[in-house]
């Protein structure tokens, strides 16, 4: 943990968000309070925004932890020179060499130091001429601060205008010969924290930047140009464990074995997309893309076994890294896969519809979702196939037909309903439950067996029957007449058929008479009003004049 905070606040001292690089680098330091790397690097965070007191005494925990550590030194020196403290910045450059003789930073530092040193005490024995705006102009803080101001950076891009701000730095009195500059008033206000308004060209005067270095200065020689003024220094990189470095060039190398992995992938070179996903795997452990990316090799070389075992492993381990739902979807589906592809039975589909689920928990994927939806139906067909048995459904229909003998019908539509599940294309099972459901006044369930025994043997004058005694009993006497009649077509001879059409034809003939009941003549306006012929017409505008 203390690690990955470490490296959040990298990341934010690289981008210049010095307030989250201390946030991250303290969460880390909590975490791990005698990490010397760590101190040292909220030093650098905390210098970068001119708090020196702070940065001061990190350093000084950083070498009072590792008095050994060169960098250390370098962290105490660059506090000590932000604070003006310019012999304590000398000393703790030179410890730094007695340790490091060759580190460049240290003897950059060393330098500054001794030459702030060497011009604050020349300044202490001089006595210029008092100057109310002398001390905004010494010292590098001038060039940081200048730097830092996005109005005056530009600035320093502009050879007479380095030229005259080294001049005032030199010789504060100088400024009264630039005080109509208003680049050089802009700096001044900059350096003081105050607003001055510039005269005659406004408030919002552009100053184009010079697209060429600064020129050489007068008071030199021609070919020696004008050193650019160093800045306040700046703290030096963040520090990167030896063991940081090996697992960056580790994740570096990992990649580009994916990407090999992935070209011999489209090649259908398998062998070496498996011996490249794998390097990639040994290399970096915390990307699960190279487990599943070797997963899908396996599944399309029909190594099912083995794109299982890599997609477990891939979920295993992504939830241990926290990955992203994604991935895990993505291995969790692989395995949905190569489970199907194993499937030999309709349980064996089991495993993989369940799988698939537990996929589209973590991403619902349409692609997913469709192989969810082909695994049930897969199972479903295979369970109708395997339960398949001619010679049972014949047993259990007999059963029905003893149970219906017997006036059990409940018991019958039970061995009926067993016999349709062992063999589904038997219109006499169809044709005896519609008889038990007539039996016990289901009609609708009854009438919608009838229809299917017609509709898997159409020339099976039973099913004509059930379907007629059904509407029959549904007081639907015309439509009862026109089964009857269709199944004559069949068989005309048919004596259920016949006195079926005799029933049909006297209910008919009793209500054209005027025979009926009011009950009865009320139930069947009723019925005729539920007829969608009837509906139609009723609902013709013309129709509606008439009856108004």
């Amino acid at each position: 943990m203390a690690d990955e905070a470490k490296a959040k606040g990298n990341a934010a001292f690289s981008s210049g968000d010095f307030n989250a690089a201390i946030k991250h680098f303290t969460d880390a330091i909590n975490l791990s309070p005698t990490n010397h790397v760590l101190y040292s690097n909220r030093s650098a965070a905390y210098a970068s925004l001119h708090q020196y007191e702070a940065a001061l005494s990190d350093a000084k925990r950083t070498v009072e932890l590792k008095p050994d550590w060169s960098k250390g030194y370098s962290r105490l020196g660059a506090a000590h020179l932000g604070l003006h403290q310019y012999q304590d910045a000398v000393s703790a450059y030179k410890k730094g060499l007695e340790i490091d003789p060759n580190n460049e930073a240290l003897k950059s530092g060393l330098a500054d130091a001794q030459s702030a040193a060497t011009a604050s005490a020349s300044r202490s024995r001089a006595a210029p001429p008092p100057n109310p705006f002398g001390d905004a102009f010494q010292g590098p803080e001038m060039w940081a601060k200048l730097t830092a101001d996005p109005t005056t950076r530009v600035f320093l891009q502009q050879p007479d205008f380095v030229k005259a701000m080294q001049e005032i730095q030199r010789n504060p009195s100088k400024l009264n010969e630039y005080l109509q500059d208003q680049r050089v008033m802009q700096a001044l206000g900059v350096l003081l924290n105050v607003k001055f308004k510039a005269h005659g060209g406004g408030d919002d005067m552009e100053i184009p930047e010079a697209d060429s270095p600064p020129a050489p200065s007068p008071s030199r020689p021609a070919k020696e140009e004008v050193k650019k003024p160093e800045p306040e220094p700046e703290p030096e990189p963040m520090e990167i464990t030896e063991e940081e470095k090996e697992k960056k060039e580790k994740k570096e190398k990992a990649l580009k074995e994916k990407e090999a992995g992935n070209a011999a992938y489209k090649k259908k070179d398998f062998e070496t997309a498996i011996k490249h996903y794998t390097t990639a795997m040994e290399l970096d452990d915390g990307d699960i893309s190279y487990i599943t990316n070797r997963a899908a090799v396996y599944l399309e070389m029909g190594k099912y076994e083995d794109c299982i075992k890599d997609c477990d492993k891939a979920v295993e381990r992504g939830r241990e890294l926290r990955s992203d739902y994604k991935m895990i979807a993505r291995a969790l589906t692989r395995k949905g896969t190569a489970l199907v592809k194993m499937a030999k039975c309709s349980k064996d589909y089991e495993p993989a519809i369940e799988t698939f689920q537990k996929a589209l928990t973590e991403h619902r994927n349409p692609d997913t979702l469709k192989k969810l939806n082909d695994a049930e139906k897969a199972k479903k067909d295979l369970e109708q196939q395997e339960y398949f048995d001619p010679k049972i459904a014949d047993e259990e229909r007999e059963k029905g037909n003893e149970f219906f003998k017997q006036q059990k019908y409940p018991e019958a539509v039970k061995h009926y309903t067993e016999s349709l599940r062992r063999n589904p294309k038997d219109p006499k099972a169809y044709s005896n439950r519609a008889a038990c459901y007539t039996k016990l006044g289901a009609l609708p369930e009854g009438l919608k067996d009838a229809e299917k025994c017609i509709e898997l043997d159409p020339t099976f004058s039973k099913g004509y029957t059930r379907k007629g005694a059904v509407q029959f009993f549904m007081k639907e006497y015309d439509k009862a007449l026109e089964t009857y009649q269709e199944g004559l077509k069949h068989d005309a001879n048919n004596q259920e058929l016949l006195d079926g059409v005799r029933r049909c034809v006297e209910q008919i003939n009793k209500a054209n008479r005027g025979d009926l009941s009011p009950e009865e003549l009320k139930e069947r306006q009723a019925k005729a009003m539920q007829d969608p012929e009837i509906q139609n017409i009723l609902s013709d505008p013309v129709m509606r004049q008439v009856s108004a």
